[in-house]
């Protein structure tokens, strides 16, 4: 998403750390493009995490490139915030256009290396198009709220912090008015996205520290 606002700390880059040594020979050892996703609630970290990621895989020489779950919402964001206005029930994963992200993702593992996808411009309200160009790019991460329920991915990666724990986070990025109706809005997307916790293989706890589990 153009326009988004990220504020990277130490325990970002020292839990993308651990996680790139957990990743690391198995992506020497992938003779396809290797896919992992970073899953979490709201303010979680994950766009922060998956950014880090890419950097300390930089360091080791693999190139990669990120996908934002926020791309493939139906409605660009100010126009979504308003559908949720309008209605509550409006907030989960239907928002989201996961059959159009998964397709992606098959073809990046049947070697397809331009991909068409949708990006967010925030100021603007708006979703055009582009074309990505993933021939040097040996890793795919692919970020966001619901991205653990992802079939084609070599790792699913989910940040164990709940809408508690993220309430500092989210007052820094000030993304969004933090009042009664975000609380809601937080508490369904908890109990759809803790849910998927289960679905992950590495989990970050809320220390952020790491822990591989299957």
């Amino acid at each position: 998403m153009k326009g988004d606002i990220l504020i990277i700390k130490d325990h970002h880059k020292n839990a993308a750390k651990e996680i790139v040594n957990i990743i690391h020979p198995e992506i020497l050892n992938s003779k396809s493009k290797y896919i992992i996703t970073v899953s979490g609630e709201s303010g979680a970290g994950k766009s922060e995490v998956a950014e880090s990621i890419a950097g300390q895989l930089k360091e080791l020489g693999i190139n990669s490139y990120i996908f934002q779950l926020d791309d493939f919402f139906i409605y660009p964001p100010k126009t979504n915030a308003a559908k949720r206005k309008e209605d509550i029930s409006h907030v989960g994963i239907h928002e989201v256009k996961m059959d159009l992200l998964e397709e992606i993702l098959i073809a990046i593992q049947n070697g397809v290396t331009r991909i068409s996808k949708p990006l967010v411009i925030f100021d603007k309200d708006r979703i055009i198009e582009e074309t990505v160009d993933l021939n040097d790019k040996k890793v795919i991460i692919v970020e966001g709220t619901y991205t653990t329920t992802l079939k084609h991915v070599n790792h699913h990666i989910f940040i164990d912090r709940n809408v508690y724990d993220t309430r500092g986070s989210r007052q820094e990025r000030g993304r969004e008015v933090q009042d009664e109706y975000l609380e809601k809005i937080l508490l369904i997307e908890h109990y759809i996205i803790s849910a998927q916790k289960a679905l992950a293989d590495i989990i970050v706890n809320k220390d952020y520290n790491v822990n591989k589990i299957k």
